[in-house]
């Protein structure tokens, strides 16, 4: 192959060629693209046009020597464009490099242009900084892709918002609120602010925050008494998330009045950025071995390179030669395919994970992703709702249900205790609004229930064990009662009035309905065991094991023994993956392979704690996340054999006499394969 044959030239029995070399991303640490990227008087696009007009000065170069009779300077002087317009961002960022005490490949690649230069093959140095220049602006755009769907995140947030001051609607810009504002959400339009919904209610796109793709209604958070605003930041812990709202998503048809929760830098969202552009400098093992292995190699192939100049001395044949080969070694023997490989794959994963509302904290958290074995699971609030709901209702002999409900909740209602709640709510529902009798002298009984007196006799409502007293047929079917109700996995309540026995409620945080699936799909997915770990008592953690399918269930721990356990699942070198609210679990998730968070919108726990957050409530990203590691893990190691292959099959051949030309067209190929094979990542979940 012969670029051009006109001019100063040597010859060596056979015509040569120029190319291009592998260009784009550089070996070592450094990141080029902020100097290349970055463009110049022409804008962010400058690279690419300095490049196209490189190929521009070449071609017309070229005509002017093929075709016409004009002198040879006068293409030399086009040619030499091309030099100029090829080689202005490569000298740039080889100044950088060297400066830092770097020799990477724009250094080579100038080196390689410059021999060409010396032996009179003007063309063929200019053609490779031509297509050196051309293919590192196209990485550039690639890769811009993966960051531009990140950094669009930023977009999403209003410059300004509707604010209540001295009672009075007035516009003032986001940096101007502050923690208290009430803020007015019209329909239809983008909420500016984290909050509380306290007027008003609609639903609400949380898409780009949850990654959720129904909108989720939003209800007004009662509060009683005092200044709202400042009892509502006081409160906030005791806030549903049904009452909670971000900035960046986007109000359906209904008007809110919200409460500002957090500053505009302390958004939800606004920390999601963060995180996620942190979490880009965050790098896995492979990133980790190829940086090691590139500082050692990169020398390796100027000593090598530099041994072939003087193969003329036991060689015969001329030092031109002997450059000409050096020079297409060098080239095809570059890693920048293998300096892309790793990191163009994690940045596509992050990305892709950012918009469906999968926080990866780096690569990584997104290797462990992919090399997951064993997940373990929290019960409440992960496999479960985490809201107890009175499930069970069971009168005695002689006792209506309405009688046994009213004392029920009469008693409960002095409680504050999760159960008692949950008893609170359902009874109300069963009795349409009923608010229960009068309890008097309710008195709370630490570890068992509640007792009180109604109509001057005691009421007692709790655990079996709260009854001392034996005997009795009532007893035994009160007795049969909860047993039968435990071993359905019901927490149960037994309800007595004087020498009554009322009858037995059963109380159950019910499964997820989508935890059934999310288990079987990471089965398919070939995680190899599920296991759930919980403080409840076994029975009941059996009845939710069996409920939604995991293979084994570990009750009554406390959060120390959690993380015991996570360290026996992982003995045999498993990797595993603990999932939790990043709140009491963050100690299992912190000794865990990669410690994964459900809920995490609005958390500043568990958005600290995890390794992998999944920001809506629900535990259907979970697949998703693991799928996306899955499938990271595939594109990184077919990028290594792709660069590695390329690089292992093009020394050998340049050594044995293949042209520059073909050698630097195959080498740049592979780098361009590589990064647009990682950008399938952005994909993953349409069609992958």
């Amino acid at each position: 192959m012969m670029v051009f044959h006109k001019g100063m030239q040597y010859h060596s029995g056979h015509d040569r060629g120029g190319g291009v070399s592998g260009g784009g991303v550089c070996c070592g640490d450094h990141d080029h693209a902020g100097v290349a990227g970055h463009g110049g008087w022409l804008g962010e696009n400058s690279e690419l046009i300095y490049a196209i007009a490189s190929g521009v000065c070449l071609v017309v170069g070229a005509l002017l020597w093929w075709l016409t009779g004009l002198p040879e300077w006068v293409g030399l002087v086009w040619v030499l464009g091309a030099y100029y317009f090829g080689g202005w961002y490569t000298l740039k960022e080889a100044i950088e490099s060297v400066s830092g005490g770097r020799f990477e490949i724009d250094f080579l690649m100038l080196v390689a242009a410059g021999g060409a230069a010396y032996l009179g093959e003007y063309g063929d140095g200019a053609f490779l900084l031509f297509l050196f220049s051309l293919g590192h602006a196209l990485e550039h755009y690639a890769m811009g892709r993966a960051k531009r769907a990140i950094e669009s995140l930023a977009e999403l947030t209003p410059t300004f918002a509707r604010v209540i001051r001295d009672g009075q609607e007035v516009e003032v810009g986001i940096e101007e609120i502050v923690v208290g504002d009430l803020v007015k959400v019209r329909p239809d339009e983008r909420i500016a602010v984290d909050g509380v919904v306290v007027e008003g209610g609609s639903e609400v796109d949380q898409a780009a925050v949850t990654g959720e793709s129904v909108p989720v209604e939003k209800v007004a958070y009662e509060v009683d008494g005092g200044e709202r605003s400042s009892r509502v930041i006081e409160m906030i812990d005791r806030v549903g998330k049904e009452s909670l709202v971000f900035a960046g998503t986007i109000n359906g048809r209904g008007s809110m009045s919200v409460v500002v929760s957090k500053a505009a830098g302390d958004s939800t969202l606004s920390r999601l950025i963060r995180m996620v552009k942190e979490a880009q400098g965050k790098r896995s093992r492979t990133e980790l071995l190829t940086a090691g292995f590139e500082r050692v190699y990169v020398p390796c192939v100027i000593g090598f390179v530099v041994m072939l100049l003087f193969a003329w001395v036991v060689i015969d044949e001329g030092f031109d030669v002997s450059l000409y080969r050096a020079i297409a070694v060098l080239v095809g023997a570059s890693p920048c395919a293998l300096a892309i490989a790793t990191p163009s794959a994690v940045l596509s994963g992050i990305a892709r994970g950012a918009r469906g509302g999968i926080l990866i904290k780096g690569g990584g958290a997104l290797e462990a992703l992919g090399e997951v074995d064993v997940v373990a699971y929290d019960k409440t609030g992960t496999l479960t709702k985490g809201e107890p709901r009175l499930v069970d209702v069971v009168s005695c002999e002689g006792v209506s249900e309405r009688e046994l409900l009213s004392v029920a909740m009469g008693v409960e209602k002095e409680s504050g205790h999760p159960l008692a709640m949950a008893v609170v709510e359902g009874a109300n529902h069963r009795l349409d609004g009923g608010d229960g009798v009068e309890v008097e002298e309710a008195e709370s009984v630490t570890g068992f229930g509640v007792k009180g007196v109604i109509d001057g006799e005691a009421v007692m409502v709790g655990k079996l064990g709260m009854f001392e007293e034996v005997g009795g047929e009532a007893k035994a079917e009160v007795e049969r009662e909860v047993g039968r109700l435990s071993d359905g996995g019901r927490t149960t309540m037994v309800v007595k009035k004087g020498e009554r026995y009322l009858g037995v409620l059963g109380v159950m945080d019910e499964a997820r309905e989508e935890a059934k699936v999310v288990v079987a799909m990471m089965r398919e997915m070939g995680v190899k065991r599920q296991v759930m770990l919980t403080g409840d008592h076994e029975r009941v953690a059996e009845a939710v094991g069996q409920a939604v399918g995991v293979d084994e269930v570990m009750g009554g721990l406390l959060p120390e023994d959690k993380v015991g356990a996570v360290e026996r699942l992982g003995t045999g070198g498993e990797v595993v993956a603990m999932v939790g609210d990043g709140v009491n679990d963050a100690p299992a998730m912190a000794r865990s392979g990669v410690g994964i968070a459900m809920g995490a919108a609005g958390s500043d726990v568990a958005l600290e704690t995890a390794e992998v957050a999944l920001m809506s409530d629900r535990l259907g990203g979970l697949p998703t996340a693991v799928g996306l590691g899955r499938k990271a893990k595939v594109i990184v190691r077919e990028n290594l054999w792709i660069s590695l292959g390329m690089v292992g099959i093009l020394i050998p051949a340049a050594m044995s006499g293949l042209e520059i030309g073909p050698v630097v067209v195959l080498h740049e190929g592979s780098t361009v394969v590589v990064v647009f094979n990682a950008l399938r990542l952005l994909g993953y979940g349409k069609g992958e």
